[in-house]
């Protein structure tokens, strides 16, 4: 006979995969405990005792993310040949993530500069530490690229790195927004055309 009170076994990375979604999809203070516990098929006291409250959930759902999604995207900066080509496939590959059918459109992680309202401030610091992420591995690709000289020492990697960054969390705006895997290529390509006159030795000719 089932012991009484104990609580019903689940499958707790299923659960937790589950929650990753509504986070994603609503953000964290739209996401109720009901939305939650429907989704990932428990109740409220399972909740808790598994995953102690909803912003720790809402943590364990970030690193989630972040472990099981990013790949796709930051794989092209470690392993593209060029600078260029690192931060094109960087683009590209956002612009294929963003929009992938069966998943919530644009980035967990940069929609929660906007949708992670009423978070603690621990919370607060690690969603900016895993946005800034993105930056410091495009800086770094840039300071190897330096380094070799493909590109020039007076390049200043951080500003190259931000312009890129601040280009990919647009794109992710706009598929929450509605826009399709073209036009989001289409926002990459545009943004690569910039990249001579971004890498280029400062006083150069134009």
């Amino acid at each position: 006979m089932a012991e009484r009170g104990r609580p019903r076994r689940f499958d707790r990375q299923a659960a937790l995969e589950r929650a990753m979604e509504v986070f994603w999809e609503r953000g964290y203070q739209a996401a109720s405990m009901a939305d939650l516990t429907e989704a990932m098929g428990i109740n409220s006291p399972s909740l808790y005792a598994a995953f102690g409250s909803k912003e720790e959930l809402y943590r364990e759902a970030i690193g989630h993310f972040s472990a099981t999604e990013s790949d796709a995207i930051l794989s092209p900066l470690r392993a593209a040949a060029t600078a260029r080509a690192a931060v094109e496939g960087y683009l590209l590959a956002s612009a294929a993530t963003f929009t992938r059918p069966g998943r919530p459109p644009g980035c967990m992680v940069v929609m929660s500069a906007v949708n992670a309202v009423g978070v603690g401030d621990e919370t607060g610091r690690l969603l900016r530490e895993m946005r800034a992420g993105s930056l410091a591995l495009i800086e770094e690709r840039l300071r190897r690229a330096m380094a070799a000289g493909e590109l020039p020492a007076s390049l200043d990697p951080h500003a190259v790195a931000s312009y890129c960054v601040t280009v990919q969390q647009g794109m992710s705006i706009q598929a929450r927004d509605g826009a399709s895997r073209p036009a989001l290529e289409t926002i990459a390509r545009a943004a690569m055309a910039a990249w001579d006159g971004l890498v280029q030795p400062r006083g150069a000719a134009a």
